[in-house]
C-alpha cells in the first residue's frame, strides 16, 4: 500500500483547512526554540504560546520546578494544539535536565538576562546555529542553574527608567527580531522534508474527530495488504 497515513487522513479534512495547513507549514521553524523556566502566571504562559504560534516558532520547552505551567485557553486561543510542547517536570532538577536535552539536539543556550556579559539581541548571530532562548520566571528572571549552564546571555536594549519588561512582551520582542533577521539572511531556518511531514501529521490529527479510529482502520488495511 503506497498511500501514506498523511494522504489517507487528508480525505477527512476540508479543502480550506488543508490549504491553511500547507501554508502555515512553510513558515514554521525549529532554528529558534523558546524555553520557559518556572513561569507561574497563567496570562503570561497563555500570551507566550499565542505569540510563538502566530510568529511561527514550533517548539516550546517548559521547565516546571516549583511552579506549574497552566495557560488559560481563552487567552491562548487554542495555540497549543499547533505547537510542540516539551514539558520537564519529573526530575529533581528539571532545569538541568531540559538544558542537557537541548544541547544534545544541537541548540546553543542563550539566556535572556541583564547579565554583565549580555549581548544586545540585535548583535546576536542568530544565523550561525540553532538557538534556544531561555526566559525566566516573573520578577526574579532566570535561575542560578541557567546562569551556569547557558552558553551566552542576551538582552533587550532599553532606554527607560524601568529597565524591565513583562516576560510575554520580552518573548515577543526577541523572537520577532530574531525571525526577521533569520529570514533575511539564512536559508536554513525552514523545516526539513521529514519535519514537515511529521508536523503535517500532527496538525491533521488535530483537525479530525475520532482520528484514532481512522488510524486503526488505516493500519489494519495495510496489514491485510501485506498478507
Amino acid at each position: 500500500m503506497s498511500e501514506s497515513l498523511n494522504t489517507f487522513l487528508k480525505q477527512f479534512v476540508n479543502e480550506n483547512r488543508l490549504k491553511l495547513i500547507d501554508q502555515k507549514l512553510q513558515y514554521r521553524t525549529r532554528h529558534i526554540a523558546v524555553v520557559l523556566e518556572n513561569l507561574h502566571q497563567s496570562h503570561n504562559a497563555s500570551a507566550i504560546l499565542r505569540t510563538c504560534e502566530c510568529l511561527g516558532i514550533q517548539d516550546i520547552h517548559i521547565i516546571e520546578n516549583s511552579n506549574n505551567f497552566q495557560p488559560n485557553d481563552e487567552i491562548a486561543l487554542g495555540a497549543s494544539q499547533w505547537l510542540t510542547l516539551h514539558n520537564y517536570n519529573t526530575q529533581t532538577n528539571n532545569t538541568t535536565w531540559a538544558i542537557q536535552q537541548l544541547k544534545k539536539q544541537g541548540y546553543t543556550i542563550a539566556a535572556t538576562s541583564l547579565h554583565t556579559a549580555s549581548v544586545p539581541i540585535d548583535e546576536y548571530p542568530i544565523e550561525d546555529k540553532p538557538t534556544a532562548f531561555v526566559f525566566g520566571t516573573e520578577v526574579t528572571g532566570i535561575s542560578e542553574d541557567i546562569e551556569k549552564l547557558a552558553d551566552c546571555f542576551v538582552s533587550i536594549p532599553m532606554v527607560g527608567f524601568t529597565e524591565s519588561l513583562n516576560v510575554s512582551v520580552a518573548v515577543g520582542i526577541v523572537i520577532n527580531q530574531m525571525l526577521t533577521r533569520l529570514k533575511k539572511n539564512s536559508a536554513d531556518w525552514m523545516l526539513s522534508p521529514d519535519e514537515l511531514e511529521e508536523l503535517e501529521l500532527q496538525w491533521l490529527r488535530n483537525s479530525i474527530k475520532h482520528v484514532k479510529l481512522l488510524e486503526k482502520h488505516f493500519y489494519e488495511t495495510v496489514k491485510k495488504e501485506k498478507f
